[in-house]
Order: C-alpha cells, then structure tokens, then sequence
C-alpha cells in the first residue's frame, strides 16, 4: 500500500510516498481503508522534531513511527479478533492513538477507539469535525469546567481547534471573545464568538477586560502575559505542554488564585476519545458544530499540506484525501 513515510526529521521534503506492507488487524482492532485524515500541527512536530521536546515523545534520533496521523476516517476492511462491535465495510471514525500511521492507504487501530459515522455524515465533515473537537472538547469541558454566562477568550480562533472551542464555548452558554486576524473575523463570529479580537491591531493580552478562562488553541502566548486577562479564579489553558505551563500549574495549584491549568488531553484512553467522538458526532448532526476545512490534499501532495499547517495561518482543518 502506498504511504507517507518521514525516514528522518527535517522540513517537508522529508516525506516520501512509499509502498509499504498493509497492517493487519491484531486482537481487539480493526484494519480501516483510510479515506480522509488531517495534518496537524502535531504532525509537523512529529516530522521536524521542533520543539527540540519533540523527540521525547516521537523518538530521539529519527522518529519512531515514520508514518505519521492520528486520525482516520474510512471503512473496516479487517476485523482482529474478539471484536464483535464492527463488521467489514463499517464506515468508521477513530484514532491511532500513539501509533499513528493514518497517513496511509490502510491503518490500524484499538476497536474500542472507534465510532461508527453517522448515516448521512459524510468522509470530510466527520474528518473536520474530529480533527479539531478531539482536542478542543475535553479543554472546553473538562479543564475550563465551563459554565453558562462565563467568559472565555480563545486565541487562535479561526484554526481547527480553536474553532472548535468557540463554537463548545457558545454551545456550553459561555460568552466567547475569539483572537484572529482581520481576514478570519467574520468566520469566527459565525462560529459563535460575540467580541473578535484582530491581533495584527491589537495585542489581546493588553486588553482591558478579564476573562473566566483564556483558552490559547494555538500554544503561542504563556501563563505570564495572560495572568492579568484573568480573573480572580480564573483558568489559562494552552495546546502547548512545555515547561513553562507545567511550572506555572504548580505554581498556582492553591485553590481560589488565577490558575494555570495543565491539560495532557493525547493521553486519554481509547474509551474516553471514543466517547468524544460520539459527543462530536452528534453535536455535528444538530448543526451545532459546523465543519471548517481550509484545504484538500491528496496523499501525493502531503509536503504541500505540512507546508500550508507550518504557515499558521489556516482555517479550520488541512485534510488528506486517500
């Protein structure tokens, strides 16, 4: 089967699309021929091991998985045994998990990390919609503890997971400021954020109101510079685990202070993304959760989707197609 291999860390040009043997279907897992998956900013830490902390968790020398994904939409095209929940052409939604290897023509990956796709859903919206909601759900819900009339701020608005925190936020009933540029403002109000922030006028940070919660969706401003926007028991969380959150959450640990909360949201269970995918999917059928896809890309033309992630400056989520 053809896949996207990265041999070794470095810029795009270091993937190759390469024939390499099928996975099976081991116990407890399902093979998927993979139809859509998404280049994430992940991805490209996985790829050019930046931040140096990459290779922590991706492999010290050369990356450990050289197929890179998480997320894989298709059909079952094997069942590994003890499996009883799916059949052979179910079309499924799921992760890797640490695994990876989605960014090839057939994955594999745990049964109990699967969901069916909803009839009526099509390849592309359950791949948008899981892409970003995966990650934006359980810090929405789970570590902002979320309530109806609160304030949240989400930096990095317009991208696949802060899209999906302001339309979780707006969902949840809390007011949504997003931070986006000028361009992005008006898709970020239709998603349901009420203030659009522009940052290439603005520094948000010195804004003069607070918030019950700053959500920074793309791990580019600290606990530091947003202290003031919080207030008095008010939460920062980022998409970005360095150094810097994991002191300032022990910093700030005693109760009733502005907190900065760690939020390792990849090392959930199996069980638990499943169960957020179910949340996702149905969010998705009641029309309160809108897709956002910046761009296709074939498999053949998976440099160019890396390329348009490390910009910085897409909408919602970069999709493969296979």
């Amino acid at each position: 089967m053809q896949a996207a291999v990265c041999p070794r860390y470095g810029p795009p040009e270091t993937l190759r699309i390469r024939d390499v043997p099928r996975p099976s279907a081991g116990e407890g897992e399902l093979q998927v021929r993979v139809r859509f998956s998404a280049v994430t900013p992940t991805d490209c830490a996985a790829r050019s091991a930046d931040p140096a902390t990459a290779r922590l968790a991706f492999g010290l020398l050369r990356p450990r998985n050289p197929i890179l994904g998480g997320l894989v939409v298709g059909e079952v095209a094997q069942v590994g045994g003890g499996v009883t929940a799916f059949s052979v052409g179910d079309e499924v939604i799921a992760e890797t998990g640490a695994a990876l290897g989605a960014h090839a023509r057939y994955a594999r990956v745990r049964a109990a990390g699967a969901v069916a796709r909803p009839a009526g859903m099509s390849g592309e919206t359950a791949a948008a919609v899981a892409d970003g909601g995966l990650t934006a759900l359980p810090f929405v819900r789970d570590h902002a503890r979320l309530e109806p009339g609160q304030s949240i701020l989400v930096n990095g608005a317009s991208g696949a997971v802060g899209g999906a925190a302001v339309q979780l936020a707006a969902h949840f009933g809390a007011r949504v400021t997003g931070v986006c540029s000028g361009a992005n403002a008006e898709l970020v109000a239709s998603l349901g954020a009420g203030e659009v922030v522009d940052y290439t006028s603005t520094e948000f940070t010195r804004l003069n109101r607070r918030f019950d919660v700053v959500f920074d969706a793309v791990g580019k401003s600290s606990y530091a510079r947003c202290r003031r926007l919080l207030k008095p028991g008010g939460a920062y969380l980022t998409t970005g685990p360095g150094a810097g959150i994991l002191l300032h959450s022990l910093l700030t640990a005693a109760p009733g202070g502005r907190r900065a909360r760690l939020a390792l949201t990849g090392l959930r269970s199996q069980e638990a993304r499943a169960a957020d995918l179910a949340v996702l999917t149905r969010l998705a059928g009641e029309g309160r959760l809108v897709p956002v896809v910046d761009g296709r890309y074939p498999l053949e033309r998976v440099r160019q989707a890396h390329e348009r992630v490390e910009t910085g400056r897409k909408r919602g989520s970069v999709l493969l197609t296979l």
